[in-house]
């Protein structure tokens, strides 16, 4: 049978409607835009329309050769609660990041009617090939006659984030080819700016890749037109609708998506994010919010926040971001654990003696002002980047790579973990941290340097302490995971090691900083006659062995986003446990019940921190 009567007979015949159905399902994501998914074959197949939709996954059908466990479901055929919701134009919960108005759904009609025919690739290649599945899904979602378009909005554009980190991540993916060929970048803040003078501001922070170099000036160049200015003034339900009109001037009518960066202090966020979410967010596509951390200084605000922005937005809009997690090191924890088959049977209790996440920073007068009160390093660090870490290093295997399967086993983790005991904890604060010289009194500032003793309530993990150490100002600069496996039960060398037998013991290590790389302990002997055994690496370093240049973590994060990959940003379930297993500590520094050590800047932090290792059992092999 041909695909143009192939198509034909199951648009239009009740037999399919009926029998063929019954096997498969759709996922709505708006009263327009769905998305697909084959589990059977892995491919994500997304349409602007049902009709379109219907056809693409019976191309992929047909060219696979068969149905896969999910695919899709015709339009005509309101079978579950999302797609009645999506029917009436209710927001789907199935999938939230589309955001749908009925207000707008005549409208929209009107404008895109032509939109609606299809423009099939039915030549003799692709009929006859075969084809990959991920091939496919390339052809499948650039058909249609119409490509939606990427508005990404930067709100606090003229803010140090926005210009040193934000907009030059946004251009080394411009300049590498991950942005959509339709898209435009906005800046929206409160000062009275031109779109020209925000393009000189950025222009000084861009750089080209250092591998690449081709064309610099004019990719940069181009870069530049496609970024416009909005001011926003002092009122944002005067500037957001400002906003949106800016957006739609550039955007494709049948079809926009929008992103907004909130690159705003903590104050701002709940009236920024009320006005976007009334006045600019996207009628005709999907609309994503990236939030920065601290999530909240405590369980209770934190609560408050999350309860505010799901009354504006759904859980699968909102992208909380913590940069340390895009870093390479972060992404490798999984792979190294489930592709890895000489490590699947060691990690657990049974063969790691401890685990020990360090993270020391040598820069101390740029936080300043972060830490000048609130919870300091706690909620810029510990909260987020260090118990994200602890548990992608320790969840379960996920059932896939999806997001949601990833953060489901993430929580599950932390939710195991114990509460933080206040006599396992050392806090500190780095003197002169403020830039003064003659600044001694150390009372008012929030602290830079969190030593606790973490353990994990479940059968993988029980007994195993998870030593953390993060600090400012200290003499190190050092991101980096040290896992240390127990000693060689009736070890036959044991007389011939010729160190501590501490230092003889197995030691995988995943460093971030100072120079990326992966290094495994091992003991073997030494040159000579004699039978005397030492401790080596072996290492890869990332530096020797690939040369590229590792992108910076907001341009992967960034990506992320755009890709709709939200496992590396935290869920809202994620945000309530890590707050949970830090309450104690949080409770007992509200009632000055947990004394501050000071350390001087340069130093390795407050000494008491040696004799909680020491009250673990730990030697604290960084220092």
């Amino acid at each position: 049978m041909s695909l143009n009567s192939l198509l034909s007979q199951n648009l239009s015949s009740p037999t399919w409607e009926t029998s063929s159905c019954r096997q498969i399902h759709r996922r709505a994501t708006s009263y327009r835009g769905f998305r697909f998914t084959d589990r059977v074959n892995g491919v994500v197949v997304s349409a602007r329309s049902h009709q379109i939709g219907c056809r693409r996954a019976l191309i992929f059908c047909d060219s696979n050769g068969r149905m896969g466990a999910t695919s899709i479901l015709h339009e005509r055929i309101p079978i579950s609660t999302s797609s009645l919701a999506t029917k009436s134009g209710i927001r789907s919960s199935s999938d939230s990041s589309f955001s749908t108005d009925i207000r707008t759904k005549a409208s929209f009609q009107d404008r895109c009617s032509s939109a609606s025919s299809l423009h099939l690739d039915t030549s003799s290649e692709i009929l006859n090939t075969t084809i990959s599945s991920a091939s496919m899904l390339k052809n499948f979602t650039s058909a249609g006659g119409h490509s939606q378009s990427l508005s990404i909005v930067v709100i606090g554009a003229t803010g140090e984030l926005a210009r040193r980190k934000i907009f030059p991540a946004l251009f080394a993916l411009f300049y590498s080819g991950f942005l959509p060929e339709n898209f435009s970048i906005f800046g929206y803040s409160r000062k009275d700016l031109t779109d020209e003078v925000l393009r000189s501001m950025i222009a000084s922070t861009l750089t080209c890749r250092i591998d690449h170099q081709k064309n610099c000036e004019d990719q940069m160049d181009a870069f530049l037109r496609r970024i416009y200015y909005v001011n926003g003034g002092f009122d944002n339900r005067e500037g957001m609708p400002k906003l949106a009109q800016r957006m739609e001037q550039a955007e494709d009518p049948c079809g926009a998506n929008r992103i907004f960066y909130l690159s705003v202090p903590q104050e701002a966020l709940i009236d920024v994010a009320s006005a976007l979410a009334d006045l600019a967010q996207s009628q005709t596509g999907w609309n994503r919010i990236i939030v920065e951390k601290p999530f909240g200084y405590n369980p209770s605000s934190s609560d408050h926040f999350t309860k505010f922005m799901h009354s504006k937005f759904e859980e699968q809009q909102l992208y909380r971001i913590d940069h340390l997690l895009g870093r390479n090191t972060i992404e490798n924890l999984a792979v190294l654990r489930f592709s890895n088959l000489v490590f699947m049977p060691l990690w657990n209790r049974n063969y790691i003696e401890n685990v020990q996440v360090i993270w020391s920073d040598d820069f101390s007068t740029h936080t300043q002002s972060r830490y000048l009160d609130g919870n300091g390093i706690i909620g810029d660090v510990v909260h987020s980047h260090i118990l994200q870490t602890i548990a992608l290093l320790t969840m379960e295997p996920p059932i896939s790579l999806d997001g949601e399967d990833v953060r489901n086993e993430k929580v599950k983790v932390m939710r195991s973990m114990k509460k933080l005991d206040p006599t396992d904890v050392i806090i500190g604060r780095c003197k002169g941290i403020s830039g003064s010289n003659a600044q001694d009194d150390t009372n008012y500032l929030a602290p830079t340097y969190f030593a606790a003793a973490l353990y994990i309530d479940n059968a993988r993990w029980d007994g195993v302490p998870f030593l953390i150490k993060a600090g400012r100002g200290l003499g190190k600069h050092r991101v980096e995971i040290r896992i240390r496996f127990r000693h060689v039960p009736g070890n036959l060398y044991h007389k011939d090691i010729g160190t501590s037998v501490n230092l003889a013991t197995n030691e995988l290590i995943l460093r971030d900083m100072p120079d990326e790389a992966i290094l495994v302990k091992v003991n073997n002997k030494y040159p000579g006659l004699g039978m005397e055994l030492g401790a080596s690496e072996l290492n890869l370093l990332y530096k020797d062995k690939y040369n590229i240049e590792v992108p910076d973590s907001y341009e992967q994060l960034l990506h992320d986003v755009i890709d709709g990959d939200n496992h590396l940003f935290m869920r809202s379930d994620e945000v309530s446990a890590a707050w949970n297993i830090l309450s104690p500590v949080l409770t007992e520094m509200g009632k000055n019940n947990i004394a501050s050590e000071v350390y001087e800047i340069g130093g390795r932090g407050p000494d008491k921190a040696v004799y909680l290792w020491a009250k673990h059992g730990v030697q604290w092999l960084d220092d």
